[in-house]
Protein backbone atom coordinates (compact mmCIF):
# COMPACT_ATOMS: atom_id res chain seq x y z
CA UNK A 1 0.00 0.00 0.00
CA UNK A 2 1.33 3.76 -0.99
CA UNK A 3 0.04 6.53 1.09
CA UNK A 4 0.23 10.29 0.20
CA UNK A 5 -0.71 12.73 2.82
CA UNK A 6 -0.30 16.35 3.45
CA UNK A 7 1.96 17.13 6.24
CA UNK A 8 2.19 20.66 8.44
CA UNK A 9 4.97 21.00 9.99
CA UNK A 10 4.96 24.45 12.11
CA UNK A 11 1.97 25.39 9.85
CA UNK A 12 4.03 25.10 6.18
CA UNK A 13 3.06 22.26 3.87
CA UNK A 14 5.12 19.16 2.97
CA UNK A 15 3.85 15.54 1.57
CA UNK A 16 4.11 12.80 3.65
CA UNK A 17 4.74 9.80 1.84
CA UNK A 18 4.56 5.59 3.00
CA UNK A 19 5.08 2.73 0.48
CA UNK A 20 4.46 -0.68 2.66
CA UNK A 21 6.67 -3.26 1.13
CA UNK A 22 7.13 -6.92 2.32
CA UNK A 23 9.59 -6.64 6.02
CA UNK A 24 10.06 -2.81 5.43
CA UNK A 25 8.52 0.38 4.94
CA UNK A 26 9.67 3.44 2.79
CA UNK A 27 9.32 6.71 4.37
CA UNK A 28 9.63 10.41 2.47
CA UNK A 29 8.80 13.87 4.13
CA UNK A 30 9.12 16.33 1.17
CA UNK A 31 8.57 19.62 -0.40
CA UNK A 32 9.89 21.02 -3.64
CA UNK A 33 12.99 21.85 -2.42
CA UNK A 34 14.44 18.81 -0.84
CA UNK A 35 13.65 15.13 1.38
CA UNK A 36 14.49 13.62 4.11
CA UNK A 37 14.35 9.55 3.97
CA UNK A 38 14.53 6.49 5.65
CA UNK A 39 17.75 4.29 5.54
CA UNK A 40 16.99 2.91 1.90
CA UNK A 41 17.96 6.84 0.74
CA UNK A 42 21.65 6.32 -1.05
CA UNK A 43 23.10 9.32 0.00
CA UNK A 44 26.54 8.25 -1.50
CA UNK A 45 24.75 7.65 -5.30
CA UNK A 46 23.43 11.58 -5.03
CA UNK A 47 26.34 12.88 -3.88
CA UNK A 48 28.42 10.82 -6.76
CA UNK A 49 26.66 9.95 -9.44
CA UNK A 50 24.22 12.95 -9.62
CA UNK A 51 25.94 15.46 -8.02
CA UNK A 52 25.03 17.80 -11.20
CA UNK A 53 21.74 17.38 -9.85
CA UNK A 54 22.73 18.95 -6.20
CA UNK A 55 19.65 17.33 -4.30
CA UNK A 56 19.00 18.52 -1.49
CA UNK A 57 18.09 15.19 0.83
CA UNK A 58 19.29 13.41 4.40
CA UNK A 59 18.27 9.82 5.78
CA UNK A 60 17.94 8.60 9.00
CA UNK A 61 17.73 4.82 9.63
CA UNK A 62 15.89 2.83 12.50
CA UNK A 63 12.61 5.09 11.62
CA UNK A 64 9.63 3.23 10.81
CA UNK A 65 6.98 6.07 10.96
CA UNK A 66 6.96 9.38 9.22
CA UNK A 67 6.81 10.84 12.88
CA UNK A 68 10.01 8.82 14.27
CA UNK A 69 11.28 10.10 10.76
CA UNK A 70 10.67 13.56 12.23
CA UNK A 71 12.72 13.29 15.14
CA UNK A 72 15.40 11.19 14.28
CA UNK A 73 18.86 12.65 13.98
CA UNK A 74 19.77 12.94 10.61
CA UNK A 75 22.89 10.38 10.02
CA UNK A 76 23.72 11.27 6.35
CA UNK A 77 23.58 14.43 4.22
CA UNK A 78 23.84 15.40 1.06
CA UNK A 79 26.40 18.27 -0.20
CA UNK A 80 22.99 20.23 -1.63
CA UNK A 81 21.51 19.70 1.65
CA UNK A 82 24.65 20.85 3.59
CA UNK A 83 24.86 24.18 1.63
CA UNK A 84 21.05 24.90 3.15
CA UNK A 85 22.10 24.32 6.61
CA UNK A 86 21.73 20.64 7.24
CA UNK A 87 24.23 18.62 9.02
CA UNK A 88 24.29 15.28 10.74
CA UNK A 89 22.44 14.53 14.04
CA UNK A 90 20.10 17.65 13.42
CA UNK A 91 16.38 15.94 13.20
CA UNK A 92 14.56 15.69 9.72
CA UNK A 93 11.87 18.27 11.31
CA UNK A 94 14.88 20.90 12.00
CA UNK A 95 16.33 20.19 8.35
CA UNK A 96 12.85 20.35 6.82
CA UNK A 97 12.00 24.02 8.25
CA UNK A 98 15.80 25.12 6.81
CA UNK A 99 13.70 24.73 3.37
CA UNK A 100 10.62 25.96 4.12
CA UNK A 101 9.18 28.23 1.84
Amino acid sequence: MISVKPLLIDNIPFTAIRVELPKTNLLVVSNEIGYIMCGALDVDLLNEKLADRNIIAARATGVRTIDQLLEAPLDKVTIGAKEKGWTEGMTGKEALLKIAD
